[in-house]
């Protein structure tokens, strides 16, 4: 049997196994086909609530378990992913639109951040600190206690796995609601590595569902933290809702992400940069570079170049060869990209590439002499759209790349690095590359973004441990004092 057999799973949502869901069924559909691939359970808030509740059941058991057998089984689960690799490529090709370079991306990283989770188990949990009074006082880290996981579509693999090992190897149970469009990438994958890998049941729970499932998470009263990663619109009426509870709410939003081509930057690795920060994964990634900032002497010629190359690229069913581009995730992304595109051009800027789709496959969109209200420069486009602006001078380049509400990740090219890492602390954002583009990635890193990118949470490496721990302050004496009362 395949670790995704259909039949362990089809139809069905996992608390204490596999089992049918209240909220019924939902298909599985290949955006590059229109073909249901299969169907998954679709939980509603009765399932959450059973969910939650068996989580809280089995936290202290599960943070009592023995910090080596915690890191057993991460490591496990990171052999399993290595192990069913192809398949679940196969999965994330044909669900999420992926491209096969992608797919690799991601199991690759699902590897990783389960073997970086398993070093968290046997890391420090506190200090000794020093105190006037004559006492032992300390710190010690405690697990959150339930943590609700709400993953988004876009990297469905990476995006719900980075919060789920973290969460578990610091002994905290974790509810998983991935996004039902991609909930076998993005669930039933997670949720079959954990069960061959001898976690124990109850310890995480997979229920897809739609938004109302989502809210039913975030507001219920076992959950102490919901690690959300999505829109920024959507992540604040997660924000929002933590809130009324007293939770905490860790935001992994969107951006607009800049990239600046200084002059002396070399033209022909500045566009092979650009394109694959642009358009990777059709640019549905919250660190896509969104806006290019080019400087006016070089403008014309990568200008050219960069929309000769957007035309070269290749789009269509990754399933059915190596293709640049794959899929839109349905209609209505493709439909709201294009009005982006179309505003952008009737609000005054020129089209140089692409601009044109045929069924779900968007071509890479090349866009010149872009306005600052242009929905396509002002706004997170989240597709394969990149508009280009000039500037002259370094102030100009770093008060055009500041000027947006967001600030989840920024690059800069140019010969002259420490000009760069100067340029770079003028502008806003949790993540800088310079002589790179803005999608970059590693489970080591505390990963996160200002503004509108979220509320400065951070994932990854040790920050893990600040995102899924409460810490506790401890004192013993020898005997208890005398109090003047």
């Amino acid at each position: 049997m395949s670790l995704l057999d259909p039949a362990l799973w089809s139809g069905k949502i996992n608390i204490d196994g596999w089992r049918e869901a209240s909220g019924g069924k939902t298909a599985v559909v290949n955006p590059s086909t229109g073909d249901t691939l299969e169907h998954i359970g679709s939980a509603d808030a009765s399932d959450i609530a059973h969910a939650a509740s068996r989580a809280a059941e089995v936290q202290r058991a599960w943070a009592a378990t023995a910090h080596t057998e915690r890191a057993a089984i991460l490591r496990r689960a990171g052999d399993l992913f290595a192990q069913a690799a192809p398949e679940i490529q196969d999965w994330l090709i044909r669900e999420s639109g992926s491209t096969r370079a992608r797919a690799v991306f991601e199991t690759d990283q699902a590897v990783q951040e389960c073997y970086e989770a398993a070093v968290l188990c046997s890391h420090p949990i506190g200090q000794v600190m020093p105190s006037a009074e004559p006492r032992l006082s300390m710190t010690r880290r405690m697990p959150a206690g339930v943590v609700g996981v709400i993953s988004p579509f876009n990297v469905p693999l990476i995006l719900a796995i980075r919060s789920v090992a973290p969460a578990l190897a610091l002994g905290n149970t974790v509810v998983l609601k991935p996004d039902p469009r991609t909930a076998v990438s993005g669930g039933v994958t997670i949720m079959r590595i954990f069960e061959e890998a001898g976690l124990p049941q109850g310890v995480l729970t997979m229920l897809p569902g739609s938004g109302a499932a989502g809210a039913a998470l975030v507001d219920d009263p076992h959950v102490r933290v919901i690690s959300f990663t999505g829109s920024t619109g959507a992540g604040r009426k997660v924000g929002e809702a933590a809130a009324r509870g007293v939770k905490r709410a860790h935001l992994e939003l969107g951006g607009n992400n800049p990239m600046i081509v200084l002059p002396d930057a070399d033209l022909d690795r500045a566009v092979s940069t650009v394109a694959w920060g642009s358009f990777f994964n059709q640019g549905q990634v919250c660190m896509a570079t969104g806006r290019i900032l080019v400087h006016a002497d070089i403008a014309e010629e990568f200008t050219a170049r960069l929309a000769a190359k957007a035309e070269q690229l290749t789009v269509g069913d990754p399933a059915a060869g190596d293709v640049d581009l794959g899929p839109l995730i349905n209609a209505h992304q493709r439909d709201t990209i294009h009005a982006q595109v179309t505003a952008s051009i009737a609000a005054g800027a020129r089209l140089l590439a692409g601009g044109t789709y045929d069924h779900l496959f968007y071509r890479p969109t090349v866009l010149v002499d872009v306005p600052d209200d242009a929905p396509a420069y002002a706004e997170e486009v989240f597709g394969p759209v990149v508009p280009v602006r000039t500037f002259t001078t370094l102030d100009e380049a770093a008060r055009l790349a500041a000027d947006d509400a967001y600030g989840l990740s920024l690059a800069i090219l140019t010969r002259d690095v420490m000009t760069g890492l100067e340029l770079a602390e003028r502008i806003p954002s949790g993540l800088v590359h310079i002589n790179d583009q803005t999608i970059n990635d590693d489970a080591l890193i505390p990963f996160g973004g200002v503004g509108w990118s979220g509320t400065g949470a951070r994932f990854g490496g040790e920050a893990n441990i600040d995102a899924f721990t409460e810490t506790r302050w401890i004192t013993v004496r020898a005997s208890q004092p005398v109090y003047p009362m």
